[in-house]
């Protein structure tokens, strides 16, 4: 396919019914904002839109549990989900309202076109209804006993104990959470759009058209419900909260949530259309525009078949894309809100990002961690120490170390200004360092254009790894000892140093789309404008002109302590026991499950040599990456043990490994292995151990290493 003429990009639209937590930013929000910043680079005409989903039952039910109106609920939360979002640096060129007259307008001509034009269809059901408050209830007005686990609370479509999904004819004894009476059955009408009549289209335009370009877990989902054979859905329900359905006689009736959500999409252009003087239409109704919806895996049904269908049916164009991501998890344990088992985006913002604390710097650092844990093509997990290593070990130590490095030998070395760079003099290591700038380059955007940020946001640090390498090689501060005897040395330190500030420039470039508040910091250390951000510049080498006078040097991230992780750990658990205390006081009292980091009972020992079934989830909390060894030798009184260097890619660990009796250390230097990165750290003989090795025994007690076929990459995950 050509460029596309124009890229209109959406970001789920989140409920406004209470905050959202790093989950949601991981899923949907980072990912978009990373691929609409490097398509700006790239001076494409692009149009990002998102805004909160203010109808359906989720809404009106916090407004009874705050015991207000819906009305106030959503004109509460909107404003705060907007901000966190901007304090976060993700860039929308609007976040709109499904609350605003210009989207029930949309909405409500979208319904009339499709029902006009026959492509809905009307049923009459049975549904529960409250004879008191007489109106029909949606399936969260609606408590009894849950079948599967006996708690007394739960809600019609889901018993949030045990985690069951349900439907209302599932309950025992059901009663109305308005009146507190038992419902009754009435009959009701409804629309439906008939998906079945779409199932040869769907099949083809999906498993066909993109089963290759589409993320596998996409296209098997997709594939999963159109097998099982679509079904006519509901677009109207039955409530006083919502888009009035625009046909005469649907008193009461309002259009279904999922329905009227993806159109805020539309309506959301049109507004921003409006307010900078555009034309919306082409973003929706030509074939030159690129439509991508960044999703997490729980929407993809909803953008990948509904939305679809109705977009044809309308005569839209359909996405190109669906990238949607897996789920991120915490501490081990599924993200919820109502569980208190997850981080909001306005508790990292209070805690992290205010200017004592670190600014956009923090906001950049959370951002970073998201990205190089993406769950891409699996659940992920988020873990405050992660957090801490990834940040100290990748941000601080790699990329910001090489920038301050590189100013400070400049001012000290240069005069604080831009060497000139001696062409009579360029080495092979400079020719290597030029050519790992134009690779970069080549490498992010293959990866953005792919979807593949966090192989991008790799592709950063890793130029800044080979920079530092290059600097330590050159070691521009020892030739400055001799230059009273050898002044002709300074030639080299001038080749070094042009070269380590050009790379700043390029850095500051690659990194934009996903340490925005860093690079604009270091933007103003070098005195550029957002101009040199254009992705036309990067792999240049004259970014910065010789002879110009640079700024001091500014850290660009400040350490984080030990005791902030910590309070943060035990915040999370507060918050967990305080959730967990609530749900048994309205589940009949039954005591609340353990923390997810105290479900095992460390004293248990396995009764036999075979260990306990595990679920997959259980393996898929390991992190195991390959690696490579970079040196090996003894541990000083252990037989047993030799402490090993190993290159994972972003870091270089220390492992300290029991295979001492089995290899000689020069016999394993440059051996690839896998390795568990996210298992504790602990001291062995004073040395603090980041990881194990896998290994293979063999009948005779010899360990083997288990490791790639072939040679790959330090850092590939193994799954």
């Amino acid at each position: 396919m050509n460029q596309p003429k124009r890229y209109l990009i959406t970001a789920a639209l989140p409920y406004a019914n209470g905050l959202k937590h790093i989950g949601h930013l991981a899923g949907a929000y980072l990912p978009a904002d990373i691929y609409v910043r490097y398509l700006r680079a790239q001076q494409r005409d692009v149009v990002f839109v998102c805004g909160s989903d203010e109808h359906g039952t989720a809404i009106p039910i916090q407004a009874m549990k705050e015991g207000t109106t819906a009305q106030a609920i959503i004109d509460k939360y909107h404003p705060i989900i907007q901000q966190n979002f901007a304090d976060l640096g993700i860039s929308f060129d609007i976040y709109h309202r499904t609350s605003a007259p210009i989207h029930h307008e949309t909405a409500r001509e979208f319904f009339d076109v499709l029902n006009k034009n026959g492509d809905l269809e009307t049923r009459e059901t049975e549904q529960y209804y409250d004879e008191q408050a007489q109106t029909f209830l949606a399936d969260r007005y609606i408590k009894g006993t849950c079948p599967n686990c006996g708690n007394p609370g739960a809600y019609g479509d889901q018993c949030e104990k045990c985690g069951t999904s349900l439907s209302p004819d599932e309950l025992i004894n059901p009663v109305s959470t308005l009146s507190g009476n038992a419902p009754v059955k009435k009959a009701t009408t409804h629309w439906y759009l008939p998906l079945n009549r779409h199932e040869e289209f769907l099949r083809g335009w999906i498993l066909k058209e993109h089963g290759e370009d589409w993320r596998p877990s996409v296209v098997g989902q997709c594939k999963s419900w159109i097998d099982g054979g679509l079904q006519p859905r509901a677009v109207t329900r039955d409530l006083d909260w919502g888009i009035k359905v625009p046909v005469e006689g649907a008193d009461g009736k309002v259009l279904y949530v999922w329905f009227d959500a993806p159109i805020g999409y539309i309506s959301a252009t049109k507004q921003w259309a409006l307010d900078n003087g555009k034309n919306w239409e082409p973003y929706w109704n030509d074939e030159e525009t690129k439509l991508v919806h960044f999703i997490g895996k729980d929407n993809i049904v909803f953008h990948c078949i509904i939305f679809p269908a109705m977009l044809k049916l309308h005569g839209n164009i359909l996405p190109e894309n669906v990238p949607a991501n897996e789920f991120l998890n915490l501490e081990g344990d599924k993200m919820s809100t109502s569980r208190g088992w997850s981080i909001e985006m306005e508790d990292y913002i209070n805690d992290w990002i205010k200017p004592e604390n670190g600014g956009g710097a923090m906001a950049d650092a959370l951002r970073y961690y998201l990205t190089s844990i993406a769950p891409e093509s699996k659940d992920s997990d988020f873990t405050w120490k992660g957090f801490q290593q990834a940040y100290t070990s990748e941000l601080v130590s790699v990329f910001a170390n090489f920038v301050n490095r590189a100013f400070v030998l400049m001012h000290k070395l240069c005069g604080g200004k831009v060497p000139v760079f001696h062409n009579d003099l360029i080495d092979d290591q400079d020719k290597q360092l030029i050519e790992e700038i134009k690779a970069t380059k080549e490498k992010i955007e293959t990866a953005i254009e792919q979807y593949r940020f966090r192989e991008a946001q790799f592709e950063v640090i890793d130029l800044a790894r080979k920079a530092n390498k290059y600097m330590q090689d050159k070691e521009p501060w020892i030739l400055a000892k001799s230059l009273a005897e050898k002044p002709e040395l300074q030639k080299q330190i001038d080749n070094c140093l042009h070269l380590c500030l050009q790379l700043t420039a390029n850095l500051a470039i690659f990194a934009n789309p996903f340490l925005p508040f860093t690079v604009q910091k270091m933007l103003h250390m070098m005195k550029v404008v957002d101009k040199m951000l254009s992705w036309d510049n990067a792999g240049s080498l004259k970014l910065l002109s010789v002879g110009y006078t640079l700024r001091a040097p500014e850290l660009l991230f400040r350490k984080i302590e030990d005791s902030e992780i910590a309070a943060q750990i035990e915040k999370l658990h507060a918050r967990l026991a305080k959730a967990q205390a609530a749900l048994a006081a309205t589940s009949g009292g039954a005591a609340p499950a353990a923390a997810p980091a105290e479900k095992a009972d460390k004293s248990a020992k396995p009764e036999a040599a075979a260990k306990a079934e595990i679920q997959y989830d259980d393996f898929a909390k390991l992190d195991l990456r390959t690696g490579t060894i970079l040196s090996a030798e003894k541990v000083e009184k252990a037989d047993k043990l030799l402490k090993l260097q190993v290159d994972l890619g972003t870091e270089t660990r220390t492992i300290v490994s029991g295979i001492a009796m089995h290899y000689q250390p020069d016999q394993i230097v440059g051996k690839q292995v896998v390795v568990v990165t996210n298992l504790a750290s602990r001291k062995m003989r004073g040395i603090e151990s980041q990881g194990m090795i896998l290994m293979a025994e063999d009948a005779s007690g010899k360990l083997h290493f288990v490791n790639p076929e072939e040679k790959i990459n330090p850092g590939a995950g193994v799954s």
